[in-house]
């Protein structure tokens, strides 16, 4: 008998002009958690759809627990034993929980559904997983991280073998994490196999057994998560040399550029205590702390989004005091919004109205743009920090998170800013995506430009800034630079003093 639950074998996939997939192989064990990780358009979405019988191969073979497979629909797919767990929760808010575990499965006496027994089958599925909640109440009624759960009971009512969980994490807090990997690895205890998909790599660290990646639709080759580092991972999925990728962090020298912004004292009800901040010319100065934290707070103060109690700001040396953040932007000023989709992009329109939309005042004419400035301005950006896409007219919601990020960046870069404050400017895209933004951040700063960035990802902080200033519970808890930048020194100073029973 094999050790695998899934063999995918030399599959191939092309669409017009493109070949998705050339020959690529994907070997799933029993019982473990494989990471299939690539950028975006390397083929993880293509090989999954191939596999939950969405897209047809082909050329190639699917061996799934012991037989040869190839299915035509996800209900087929589902009906032999692989589930999928997709980003966005799949669920319909105004049935119960109970109804959205068993929708399409309903439990029947004859014609008629069995209530009792629907409800006492998802109680005991939930329980199974370490979750205790009322099954009779509306999905609608519960939080992301629940709705998360359900869908995974759902999942694996269906005796799954191997369940596929795309970006399950994208929605979750750190809690809410350890949750899902508790059951994660309830499910490999209970030799139930997972597909883990994630740009996180803090997490594909933390869960995964073994690593698969894709470039260009090829496959790079299959890893023991436990032989690899990050660095190793990054450079596998972008095809660079690792000792590359970490000279791309600049070495710190103490600043003699003028200061362009300092923040003092900055206090705000209970999210921010006596804050302060400096950040000069040609700075980037990086934000660590827990989810919050006051970090984002911090921000929105900065670019006048919110109100502050006490304290002052001042800009090139000059009291200021915002009252909108367009009083910001007037003094040279920008903020990219850590929620890309809601905060950033208008998403029914395009490239390059997105990219335009803070400098129309510089390109129009008694009320009319200048198309020719327009598309002069558009096509300076996409050449310059590498966007991709078919033309200057695409909807930007067609983009992926990565090109849409830099879409927002270039909004803000084209109206020359001397600050430009980054919330989260990583979340949700690829590796290859996040070392081009870095690289972006770093040419801002050698063109003089302040930038203040805000991540989760310590790695990546520790890649980009000259100085990191750490918040803990509204107040600055440390600063460092140079030598001192490492995540053994973030995490001690976020984690702070620890206090001993009987000391």
């Amino acid at each position: 008998m094999s050790e695998y639950i899934l063999e995918m074998m030399g599959i191939k996939k092309s669409f017009p002009g493109v070949m998705a997939l050339n020959g690529v192989d994907l070997k799933i064990k029993k019982g473990e958690t494989h990471a299939l990780m690539g950028e975006n358009g390397a083929g993880k979405s293509t090989l999954i759809k191939i596999l939950t019988g969405l897209y047809k191969k082909d050329f190639g073979r699917i061996l799934f627990d012991g037989s040869e497979i190839d299915p035509s629909s996800s209900i087929e797919a589902q009906s032999l034993g692989i589930s999928t767990i997709y980003q966005e929760v799949n669920i319909i808010p105004s049935l119960s929980v109970c109804e959205n575990i068993f929708a399409g499965r309903e439990i029947k006496k004859g014609f008629i559904i069995d209530w009792k027994e629907t409800e006492k089958k998802a109680k005991e599925l939930l329980n199974s997983l370490g979750i205790d909640i009322d099954v009779k109440a509306l999905m609608g009624s519960y939080s992301t991280a629940i709705k998360q759960m359900i869908s995974i009971a759902r999942a694996i009512s269906v005796k799954a073998k191997l369940v596929v969980m795309d970006e399950p994490t994208s929605s979750l807090n750190e809690e809410e994490v350890k949750v899902l990997f508790s059951i994660i690895n309830k499910l490999k205890a209970e030799g139930i196999s997972i597909i883990f998909i994630s740009h996180k790599l803090n997490e594909i660290f933390e869960i995964s057994d073994t690593i698969t990646v894709l470039k260009d639709g090829e496959l790079v080759g299959e890893y023991e998560t436990k032989n690899l580092t990050k660095l190793d991972l990054i450079s596998k999925m972008i095809g660079k040399n690792a000792h590359a990728i970490e000279n791309q962090k600049k070495s710190y020298s103490e600043f003699k550029e003028d200061v362009f912004l300092q923040a003092k004292n900055i206090t705000s009800g209970v999210r921010l205590n006596a804050i302060n901040l400096t950040v000069r010319k040609g700075e980037v100065v990086g934000l660590a702390g827990l989810l919050g934290s006051g970090r984002t707070e911090i921000a929105r103060v900065l670019f006048g989004a919110d109100k502050f109690d006490k304290g002052s700001i001042e800009i090139n040396g000059k009291q200021v005091y915002f009252k909108l953040p367009r009083d910001a932007i007037s003094l040279n000023m920008a903020f990219c919004s850590e929620d890309r989709k809601q905060e950033g992009i208008i998403p029914y329109m395009s490239v390059k109205d997105n990219m335009t939309l803070a400098i129309l005042k510089d390109i129009s004419r008694f009320g009319l743009i200048s198309r020719k400035k327009q598309s002069d301005i558009v096509s300076k950006y996409i050449k310059a920090i590498n966007i991709k896409t078919p033309s200057h007219d695409q909807g930007i919601r067609y983009l992926s998170g990565g090109n849409q990020q830099k879409v927002l960046l270039a909004r803000w870069i084209c109206k020359n800013p001397e600050l430009i404050i980054l919330d989260e400017p990583t979340r949700g895209i690829d590796v290859g995506a996040k070392s081009e933004i870095i690289s972006i951040i770093e040419d801002l700063s050698n063109n003089g430009i302040g930038v203040i960035v805000i991540s989760s990802e310590f790695d990546e902080l520790i890649r980009c800034c000259d100085r990191i200033e750490i918040i803990r519970d509204g107040k600055n808890v440390g600063s460092l630079k140079s030598d001192e930048i490492n995540e053994d020194n973030i995490l001690s100073l976020i984690a702070g003093p620890v206090s001993v029973e009987g000391a």
